[in-house]
């Protein structure tokens, strides 16, 4: 039998609290019960609080659900986050201070200390920083990094087993979508590259020597890689490419780097989690592969793609990394992340009872 719980959505109206909504449509774990946003929001049907921007219509279960407050007394038996920034901080802490897991998309607790920062194939281990966490009645709080990094972090993950990872340094070309909505100018968009994303190269510096570094006397000691990070946004829709170039610690030729990149097995494959997809890594030989509009979805978004595999006359090696930036990178993710936690066994159904009245 299928574990069952209640779900809700913080930022439930928007860009992301909307692919949560469409992704979680017909999950078999999860059922939404609570559809949060701002007081503005609160009391509407969510079709007319969501200026929805899916590709598919609103699933017919929610569009009629109330939006309600984003207040610690929700009935559910956690949360996921799709908030901004701006916000995200004082009220995810508000939740697990009443006693909800917090499953976030947003970056301000990504850093902490006692924080996980996830991507199941990569640390799954890391969720053991829950047990360090001193939030009342078992709430904690569970990140995914910033979409750009996941698609790195991804492709890394098996080479930094092989051969360690020393340098890297990689190019973004970051799909509109990562902006949110309604995102960048059209004027500033189209036919154009704007060079600079704030605070996405701090981010790429920063998280991938947390997603790699090693759980030990219940902490990650961070990796020593070092990254440097150029990041643009292209006119493109969906989907983050990224050059990167590597520095080994030890020897690798292209061919190594494809073979270990072709056979990694992902830590999780055998839980069979709903959001996992059948091929974690996929390698192309083509010339011209992996592209945003044809390579994006693979694995319902969750695949991410790795081509051009090449000498680096710089560092050691160069390819070229796809991922889709508001699947893997963000809903996707986070949901991902929560089926790992259910069958870990720190997910599980709450009384009502226990909700804390903030």
């Amino acid at each position: 039998m299928n574990p069952s719980f209640k779900v809700g959505i913080l930022g439930a109206t928007g860009a992301v609290g909307q692919k949560f909504v469409e992704l979680l449509d017909g999950h078999p774990w999860f059922t939404i019960t609570a559809l949060a946003a701002s007081e503005r929001s609160a009391g509407k049907p969510y079709r007319e609080a969501a200026r929805w921007i899916g590709s598919r219509p609103i699933p017919e279960a929610i569009a009629d659900m109330a939006v309600v407050e984003a207040t610690p007394d929700l009935d559910c038996d956690f949360v996921f986050s799709g908030l901004d920034a701006s916000v995200a901080g004082s009220l995810e802490r508000q939740f697990a201070e009443a006693g909800y897991p917090v499953i976030s998309n947003a970056r301000n607790y990504r850093m902490e200390e006692t924080v996980p920062l996830l991507i199941p194939e990569v640390n799954p281990d890391h969720t053991a920083l829950i047990e360090r966490q001193q939030w009342p009645q078992g709430g904690f709080i569970v990140t995914n990094p910033n979409c750009s990094t996941v698609g790195l972090v991804c492709a890394l993950r098996p080479l930094h087993d092989a051969f360690g990872v020393a340098k890297v340094q990689v190019t973004t070309l970051q799909a509109l979508s990562g902006a949110g909505y309604p995102g960048v100018a059209s004027l500033d968009a189209l036919g154009n590259v704007v060079p600079y994303i704030g605070g996405e190269e701090d981010k790429l510096a920063t998280e991938p020597r947390k997603l790699l570094g090693t759980l030990a006397d219940g902490r990650v000691v961070p990796s020593d890689i070092v990254v440097s990070a150029q990041c643009t946004r292209v006119p493109v829709l969906e989907g983050h490419l990224e050059c990167v170039s590597v520095k080994f610690e030890q020897p690798a030729t292209p061919a190594q780097v494809r073979e270990v990149l072709t056979s990694f097995r992902s830590p999780i494959a055998a839980l069979n989690l709903p959001t996992a997809p059948e091929r974690f890594l996929q390698v192309f030989d083509e010339p011209d592969f992996p592209q945003p509009r044809r390579h994006s979805e693979l694995g319902g978004g969750m695949t991410v793609a790795v081509g051009r595999i090449r000498p680096c006359e710089v560092l050691d090696v160069k390819f070229v990394v796809l991922s889709h930036n508001t699947i893997r990178g963000a809903a996707g993710g986070a949901i991902l992340n929560a089926e790992l936690l259910v069958q870990q066994g720190y997910l599980t159904q709450r009384d009502a009872a226990t909700v804390a009245t903030v």
